[in-house]
C-alpha cells in the first residue's frame, strides 16, 4: 500500500465509521456468535502473496463484525462502558498516524508536556488540591499495581526490588471485600500473595469498609509479627458501586504510617460534578495515590487511566531504572516511562485535550448528571415490576436487582436478555446471591434508551418464565 492508497482507504474507513455509529442502535448489543464460529472462517495459514484491500475489508464486514460486541451501543448497560467520544477517536487516529513512542521527553516533547497539562486539567476538574501531579497509565490495573509495588518498597525500606521478599516478613495490604479483582492480581504480581491481602467486611447503604474492623486487623497483624504495608480504598466499586468513607480510612493510615491508594476507576469521572463530592470525595486529598479512568465515564477512547500522586518520589524510586541508552542530558525534564511499569508509552494525552476542548467540562457534566438521573428512573421502573426486587439501590448510576426465582433464574434472565440483543446486562454476586447489574454510562445514550430497558426486561422475563 502506498500513501495514495492509504488516503483513499482512510476516507473509506472514516465514512464507514460514521455510518457504523449512526446505525449502531439497530444492531444487537452483544455478539450473537457461538464459540469457534469466527476462527472457523479464517485460513489456517497466512497468505504468501498480497491481497487487495477490497477483499480484506469485505472479510472484515463478513467475518469480524458479526463477532463484535458493540461497546458504543446506547443500550450497553453491562460492566462499565468503555466510551469513545468522536473527538477522542479522531485524536487517536492522529496518534496512530504519527506513531510516536513517547517514553522520554526527548522522544516527543509535545507528548510529555501535553500530558503534564492534561493531568492538571483533570486534577482541577475533579476538585483535587494542587499538590497532586500524575501520569496517564493504560488502565487502572497498572496504576494499582504501581501503587502496590510502591507500598511493598516503602515497607521493605526499598530493598524488595534488589533483594526479593525473602526474610521481609508477611507484608499486608488492607481493603474492603468490595474491591476490584485487579487488587488481588496486583498482590499476586508484587509477590505479596493472596493470603496477605486482608479483605475487611463492608456495610451500610454505601457498602463502605468497616473502619473499626480495619483498625483491629492492622493492630492484630502487628501483634502477630506481620508487616502492614498499605490500604486500598474504593469509590464506586465494580460490583455494586461500593464507596468507602475516605476520611476515617485515612486517619487509620496516618496512625499506622501506611501508604494509601484510592481506586475511583469508574466513579472518579463523576467528581467533575461538584454536587457528588461531599458524599463520595470528602477527604480525598489525603490519599497518596488516586486512579480514575477517563476511558470509562468521561468519554476518552480506551485506553486512558490517570493516576494522581501526592508525591511521586516513592513511585519513582520503586519503578525508575535508567540504563545508559535511556539517559537524557541538558535541562531537567520529566520522563514518564520512569513513573510507570511499561517503558513504551502511547500519546494518550492528545485525546483528553480533544475531548475536553470539544465538550467543555459543563458538556461532560451534563451527560453524567443525566446518566445518574436516568438510572434512578430505571431503578424505580424495575422496582415496580411484579416480583422483582432492587437488591442494591443506585450508587450514582449503578444499581442491582433480582427477578423472581433462585440464582439459576437470574442467570437465565441475563442470558435471555443478551440473546435477545436489544440491551446488554451482566450478572454479579452480592451477599451470597446472584444479582443482575444495571449501569447507565454509555456516552450517547438517551433517556429513551434507558427507559426502554425495564420494558424489555419485563417482556423477556414473561416470555421465558
Amino acid at each position: 500500500m502506498d500513501w495514495n492508497d492509504f488516503s483513499h482507504w482512510g476516507k473509506h474507513i472514516s465514512d464507514w465509521a460514521a455510518q457504523y455509529h449512526k446505525t449502531i442502535a439497530d444492531r444487537p448489543v452483544r455478539a450473537q456468535t457461538r464459540p469457534g464460529e469466527i476462527s472457523a472462517q479464517l485460513p489456517e495459514r497466512p497468505p504468501e502473496s498480497a491481497e487487495p484491500m477490497e477483499e480484506i475489508l469485505g472479510d472484515f464486514e463478513q467475518i469480524v463484525m458479526p463477532g463484535m460486541t458493540h461497546w458504543q451501543h446506547p443500550r450497553f448497560f453491562a460492566y462499565f462502558s468503555a466510551n469513545a467520544a468522536p473527538p477522542s477517536m479522531l485524536a487517536d487516529m492522529l496518534v496512530t498516524t504519527i506513531a510516536a513512542q513517547c517514553m522520554l521527553w526527548q522522544t516527543s516533547p509535545a507528548a510529555t508536556e501535553l500530558e503534564i497539562v492534561m493531568v492538571d486539567w483533570l486534577r482541577q476538574a475533579l476538585g483535587l488540591t494542587d499538590k497532586y501531579t500524575g501520569v496517564i497509565q493504560d488502565s487502572a490495573s497498572s496504576a494499582t499495581l504501581s501503587a502496590v509495588l510502591t507500598m511493598r518498597e516503602l515497607a521493605t525500606g526499598f530493598t524488595g526490588n534488589r533483594e526479593g521478599l525473602a526474610g521481609k516478613g508477611n507484608l499486608r495490604i488492607y481493603c474492603s471485600d468490595q474491591v476490584h479483582s485487579s487488587i488481588d492480581r496486583a498482590c499476586w504480581i508484587a509477590g505479596i500473595g493472596q493470603d496477605n491481602l486482608v479483605k475487611i467486611a463492608s456495610s451500610g447503604p454505601r457498602k463502605a469498609i468497616d473502619v473499626e474492623a480495619l483498625r483491629k486487623a492492622i493492630v492484630d497483624d502487628k501483634a502477630a509479627g506481620h508487616v502492614p504495608a498499605g490500604i486500598i480504598a474504593v469509590t464506586g466499586g465494580t460490583g455494586i458501586g461500593a464507596s468507602d468513607e475516605l476520611a476515617p480510612v485515612l486517619q487509620i493510615a496516618r496512625d499506622h504510617d501506611l501508604y494509601t491508594h484510592l481506586d475511583a476507576a469508574w466513579a472518579g469521572s463523576a467528581m467533575i460534578c461538584p454536587e457528588f463530592r461531599e458524599e463520595f470525595w470528602a477527604g480525598v486529598d489525603g490519599f497518596d495515590s488516586i486512579v480514575f479512568n477517563p476511558h470509562k465515564w468521561l468519554g476518552a477512547q480506551f485506553d486512558c487511566s490517570v493516576q494522581f500522586l501526592a508525591d511521586p518520589t516513592a513511585q519513582l524510586n520503586t519503578l525508575k531504572i535508567e540504563p545508559e541508552y535511556l539517559k537524557t542530558t541538558g535541562e531537567a525534564v520529566t520522563n514518564f516511562s520512569e513513573w510507570t511499569i511499561p517503558l513504551g508509552r502511547r500519546f494518550r494525552a492528545l485525546k483528553i485535550w480533544f475531548l475536553i476542548r470539544s465538550y467543555g467540562l459543563e458538556g461532560l457534566r451534563s451527560r453524567i448528571r443525566n446518566h445518574v438521573a436516568w438510572a434512578h428512573e430505571a431503578c424505580d421502573a424495575i422496582r415496580a415490576l411484579d416480583g422483582f426486587e432492587i437488591v442494591t439501590e443506585p450508587i450514582l448510576s449503578l444499581f442491582s436487582f433480582r427477578c423472581p426465582g433462585d440464582d439459576e433464574a437470574q442467570q437465565r434472565l441475563v442470558d435471555a436478555l443478551n440473546d435477545d440483543g436489544r440491551i446488554y446486562l451482566t450478572q454479579g454476586a452480592f451477599e451470597g446471591q446472584k444479582i443482575i447489574r444495571f449501569q447507565v454510562g454509555q456516552f450517547d445514550t438517551t433517556r429513551e434508551d434507558v427507559m426502554m430497558a425495564p420494558e424489555i426486561i419485563q417482556e423477556v422475563w414473561k416470555k421465558n418464565s
